[in-house]
This record gives C-alpha cells, structure tokens and sequence, in this order.
C-alpha cells in the first residue's frame, strides 16, 4: 500500500502523452486524407495506421517532425485550394505533409548536427 506522500510512479511523462495525442491527431488526419485519395474503404485503414505511427512517433519524442508534417499539410492544403480549388484539398494536403516530414526530417538532422559542432567547439572545463 503506498504511503500518502509518495505518488506511484509512472512510465510516460505528461509530455510523451501529450506528443503521443499529437502525433495520433497528426498522422490520422494525414492517414485519412491519403484514404480519401485512395477511396473506396481504404479511409478507416489508413487513417489507423496513421493514429498507430503518430502514437509511435509521439512516444519517442519526435515533436519537430510532427509539427513539419502538420505544416506542411496546412500549407499543402491551402495552396492545392488557392490554385486548384476546393475538390483538390485533400492531394495538395497529402502531398504537403510528405513533403512537411521530409523537410522536418532533414532540418532536425542539421539542427542536432549543428548542435553538436557547437559543443565540441566549446572550450573545456579546466579541472584544478
């Protein structure tokens, strides 16, 4: 029985649950919009597997690539309706997250790396 100031411990912190939430948003409606382009009764399939890679992805914390994937959707969308119009949404919507991911993916990878140069170029702590 645990004792009134000790709380039970918990495996996910209040963050990996909330990019777990995020990401199953995320990549099910990206999952959904790549099911309307497909048709018949591909919606409900892909739009699970878009909730199951977006729980995946939040549980290891791949916050900067869930935001690039809903950018890119955002603006996939809006420009597919500005040039094409209304019934051309869900393409230009498709084809921005994928191009949102892999952006988000490639600057991820050059931030961490410039993040990396900048410590080693650091100087040391001197030990007395």
């Amino acid at each position: 029985m645990p004792s009134a100031n000790h709380a039970p411990a918990t495996w996910l912190s209040v963050r990996q649950v909330t990019d777990m939430v995020f990401g199953a948003v995320v990549m099910g409606t990206v999952g959904i919009l790549i099911g309307l382009l497909m048709g018949g009764g591909a919606v409900p399939v892909a739009g699970g597997l878009g909730v199951v890679l977006g729980t995946a992805v939040g549980i290891f914390g791949g916050r900067r690539f869930l935001i690039s994937i809903l950018v890119g959707t955002v603006l996939g969308g809006a420009l597919a309706w500005a040039l094409a119009g209304p019934d051309k949404v869900s393409v230009g919507a498709g084809a921005g997250a994928a191009m949102g991911g892999f952006l988000g993916v490639n600057i991820s990878m050059l931030l961490d790396m410039r993040a990396d140069r900048k410590r080693s170029a650091a100087p040391e702590d001197l030990l007395p």
